[in-house]
This record gives C-alpha cells, structure tokens and sequence, in this order.
C-alpha cells in the first residue's frame, strides 16, 4: 500500500496495524509518498505496471484517475454492502465516475472554525457564542486583537492554496457562492459570496486582524498556527484537536461551524483521503476486503472513534468515545454541511502553488486592485484550464 505523506498519517498507521493484527496471512506492506510527488509517481507505476495493490489517495484527485482509467473498478464487489449508504458523501461522490465506484472512504477531514475560550474571556466575548456570521467573525476579531502582546483574531495562510480551499472557499459556499468550473463550459466563481469573502479577508489583512507571519504560509507549518495560543479564531481542520492539546494542554477552545455572510448560514470542505486500488494491482480480491474492513462497525468505533478521529460513516458518530469528548461530536456536525467540489482539473484550478485561486487570493488579500477585476482575471483563467479537460 502507498499513502501520501502529510496525509493523516497516525490514523493509517493505525488502520494498517488493526489489519495486519486480524489478518497475519495478509500484512499490508505501507509506503509513504512524498505529497507532492504522489499524483505524478502513481501516473508513472500505472503506466509502467509498477503499482501497489491498495493505494490512500487526496480524494480531490480521484476523478482525474478515473477519467484516464487508471483505477480499478469495484462497482460489482461492493453493490450488495450496506455500509456504502452511510459512507461520507463527500467521498463517495468523488469516488463516482459514470455511475462506477472506483474507492471508499481512507479517512476524513472537516473544516471548521476553532475558537480559543480564553482569548475570549479575556476580550469579554461569551466564549459559548462563536461567530455566527462574517460581520460577527470580524467584530469578534477585533476585539481580540486589541488584546495586544502578538494575539490576533484571526488567521490567513497566505501562500498555501489547498489550506484556503479548505477554510475559504467554505466561507464562499456559506455565503452562496460556487468555485472551481465542473468541466469545460462551466462558469467558476459565480455568486455574489466570492467578491464579499475576498473584501472580507482583505479588511481583516488591513485591520491587523491577522498575523504578519501567515502572508508567507506554504501550508508546513499550518497546524500549528492554533495550538500556538496567539490566535483567536481560525478555520482548520480535525486533525487540530489532538494537535492543539498536545501543543497547549493548558488551552481552553471551541469548534463551531465556518460562517458565511448571512447570520446562522455554514459550509465545510470535506476533505481526507479515499482508499483505491491502482490499475495493475496483482490483488485486487484483498485490497477490496481491506475496504469492507475499513467501513466495518467494529473498526470504525475501536480505531477511527476510540482516537478520536472522525468515522467515515455518519451513523458511526453515535458511540461513546465521542460521547466523552465534545469537541469532536461539535467538529463531526460539519459532515452535515460539507461539500467536496467534483472537477477532474481540481490540481490547476485550485490546487497549484502557481494556479489562478491562490494568485486571486494574495491579490485580494494583499494588494489594492478592483475585486471586480481580480474576480474576473482568475475567472477567465479557471475557465481555460477546465475547457482544456
């Protein structure tokens, strides 16, 4: 099995051991990949038929693999399992290519806004009312960042596209908005949520709402940004739990859901990785019984819940160890209102250090242009690249 690095890489390793305990005829061998090498270095082994058997893919690539055909199908080994009814949505639809199953959810990660109580008491905000609304979020942000000593209110990460698409774009879709072109033809950027995002964003740079430091955020060092105490509020993601208690256990927080313009209004990026079997896989029969073992009861509960991290079936998220700790039960609510975009260009449009999302952003976010224009720039750019899909 390869899986990517800078995925989760606990929860896999988890996941593999449970495996390998329940199945010593059948260990599964895991390799890491270097994130950014993954896309090109699977590309590569399918046309060569150097593969591995299973492979944990960022399920935002899935479509563009099963558009050029480089992923098995297991629509027929799977059609009778019940777990695929409560499978994350958001993977699954990834997952479809033409009606056809190509993968099943590896793991899940969820946006969502964190909030630190104790910056909150201290700006005399109610630290059991996190923002409802953009008006709010920066009112509230304000008032944090008057605290002084390096606190701000909230957090931007400047140079990482796939951190924005994560925590951004939701406040897009919160507030009406849609992003990314489908498929050639398709209009990206539509909605009047875009442009009041961006003005948002760009008045909290100008406030000083937001850390100097996050303009040259690449995304290495992102996950950190919370636990580190000196930040309001920010959109992140599930993983943060863990990583901010262990950073700062002393630190008392919240996990509401992102907001858009409109009070009570919310959206989440579902995100995390699908599990897939590569075309040229000499084991296709196991690496699909891997996949039942991963959606089953048993694994979900006492490895995926029983670490906290989130299941990848919605009827799951009923079980004790959630029931024990509230802020993952309060992050788990963003599978309800999180979308994963669907576009086999996902890379060019939105994900490429040098794609036109990340250039629209540090425009807005830093410089002075029309919105008007940096919208309409990045737009025709997203709508290039789609039409040559």
């Amino acid at each position: 099995m390869w899986e990517r690095s800078g995925g989760n890489k606990q929860m896999v390793d988890m996941l593999v051991e449970a495996w390998n305990a329940k199945n010593p005829d059948c260990k599964i061998n895991l390799t890491y990949i270097p994130h950014t090498e993954m896309v090109g270095k699977i590309a590569q082994g399918v046309a060569s038929g150097d593969v591995p058997d299973l492979m944990g893919m960022d399920l935002i690539y899935a479509p563009q693999f099963e558009k050029e055909q480089q992923l098995v199908d297991i629509t027929d080994q799977t059609k009778d399992w019940p777990e695929l009814k409560t499978a994350s949505k958001g993977h699954m639809t990834v997952a479809t290519f033409e009606n056809r199953l190509f993968g099943v959810p590896l793991y899940a990660d969820v946006s969502a806004l964190f909030y630190n109580k104790d910056l909150f008491r201290r700006a005399g905000l109610d630290p059991d009312k996190p923002p409802t609304s953009l008006a709010e979020l920066r009112t509230y942000a304000d008032k944090i960042t008057a605290l002084g000593g390096g606190v701000k209110g909230y957090y931007l990460p400047g140079n990482c596209a796939g951190c924005n698409i994560f925590t951004v774009g939701p406040l897009m879709w919160a507030s009406g908005a849609t992003i990314e072109a489908p498929g050639p033809g398709g209009e990206p950027l539509v909605g009047d949520g875009v442009e009041q995002v961006l003005q948002f964003a760009r008045d909290m740079v100008k406030a000083g709402d937001v850390p100097e430091g996050g303009r040259a955020e690449n995304g290495e060092t992102f996950h950190l940004q919370f636990g580190s105490g000196k930040v309001g509020m920010m959109g992140t993601g599930n993983f943060n739990i863990t990583l901010a208690r262990q950073q700062n256990p002393k630190m008392d927080f919240g996990i509401a859901l992102l907001p858009g313009v409109t009070p009570n209004s919310s959206a989440s990026f579902i995100g995390g990785d699908l599990v897939v079997v590569p075309k040229g896989s000499k084991r296709v029969n196991d690496a699909v019984n891997v996949m039942k073992f991963l959606l089953s009861d048993e694994v979900q509960v006492e490895v995926y819940a029983k670490a906290l991290n989130l299941t990848t079936r919605t009827d799951m998220v009923d079980n004790p160890y959630f029931k024990a700790e509230p802020l993952v039960r309060d992050v788990a609510k963003a599978l309800t209102v999180g979308r994963t975009p669907y576009t086999v260009t996902f890379f060019e449009q939105i994900n490429s250090p040098q794609g036109p999302w990340l250039k629209m952003l540090q425009r807005a976010y830093y410089g002075d242009d029309d919105l008007g224009t940096v919208i309409a720039d990045a737009k025709k750019e997203m709508k290039a690249i789609a039409g040559r899909s």
